[in-house]
């Protein structure tokens, strides 16, 4: 397990909690939106991508990518972190 992966489930939860969510499980393959998954709206989607961008100083959706789960949302520091390597 790579130091960004428990950060980003760790954001993600944080705004669920502040959402009244707390009961959703973040897990790697957890769907950002819908029923079936966490149930983010445009809103919250938006709120997570400037918490991402001033953690990390970018974000998947600012970059143009719309990340389906957890797990994209790692992939794309994972993969940002390989390319500065």
């Amino acid at each position: 397990m790579n130091e960004i992966e428990p950060r980003i489930v760790t954001i993600v939860a944080e705004l669920l909690e502040r959402s009244d969510r707390e009961d959703k499980t973040v897990a790697l393959g957890a769907m950002l939106h819908g029923d079936e998954g966490l149930g983010l709206d445009s809103l919250e989607t938006a709120e997570l991508s400037a918490i991402l961008e001033d953690e990390f100083g970018t974000d998947p959706f600012g970059a143009g990518q719309l990340p389906e789960t957890v797990a994209d949302i790692v992939a794309f520091y994972a993969d940002a972190t390989a390319a500065s390597a």
